[in-house]
């Protein structure tokens, strides 16, 4: 009988450290690309990253939603956060989807969408994604591959509002109409002028 028990409670002690473990090697990062419905779908197809939000970030206020966000007035940028497991997926791996699914050289926003939301950002959220970015950005700026400078901007993140349900996962709970809307936008057409075979879609 006591060797059950100590049995028993040695499964229940590895399921308890198992379950802590896969906590402890969830990672979050969080990107601004422009339309944050366009940037859901490239990072949810590759190995590792477990969830993708919309969301806003940066801004000034203690609070964000679509509204006031679109007004341009709140600081906030258009987001999606990513939980990721840096053992099946690096943060490296990450920034080079990312940087393939923007234009890097434009301020103003992002293809046909304008305004301060739609800005390009990478918000790090320790010292080792800072670092891994500030890398990636000069090395992209040294490759040549753009005309101009890389603007996107490196911000230590703050607080992030998810975005309202009806825009996340819009690319599937919408499909036609978000496929009209990147189509309409040129933001693939875009994306093939900078990055060649690399573009993201």
């Amino acid at each position: 009988m006591m060797i059950r028990r100590f049995a028993a409670s040695f499964i229940l002690l590895c399921a308890v450290f198992a379950s802590a473990q896969a906590l402890a090697e969830t990672k979050t990062a969080i990107f601004a690309g422009g339309c944050f419905w366009c940037m859901e779908q490239p990072f949810d197809v590759l190995p590792g990253v477990s969830s993708t939000t919309s969301g806003y970030i940066g801004g000034t206020q203690e609070t964000a939603n679509y509204r006031t966000v679109s007004s341009g007035t709140t600081g906030h940028y258009e987001a999606v956060k990513i939980e990721y497991d840096p053992a099946k997926v690096s943060y490296e791996k990450l920034l080079e989807v990312f940087w393939h699914n923007i234009d890097p050289g434009n301020s103003t926003g992002q293809f046909c969408d304008t305004g301060p939301q739609y800005r390009t950002g990478i918000f790090y959220t320790d010292e080792a994604q800072k670092k891994a970015a500030e890398e990636s950005k000069a090395a992209l700026a040294k490759s040549g591959t753009l005309k101009g400078p890389v603007v996107t901007q490196i911000m230590q993140a703050g607080a992030f509002y998810p975005a309202e349900d009806y825009h996340q996962d819009y690319y599937i709970k919408s499909k036609a109409k978000y496929e009209f809307y990147r189509h309409g936008c040129g933001r693939d057409a875009r994306l093939k002028v900078i990055w060649g075979d690399a573009a993201g879609h």
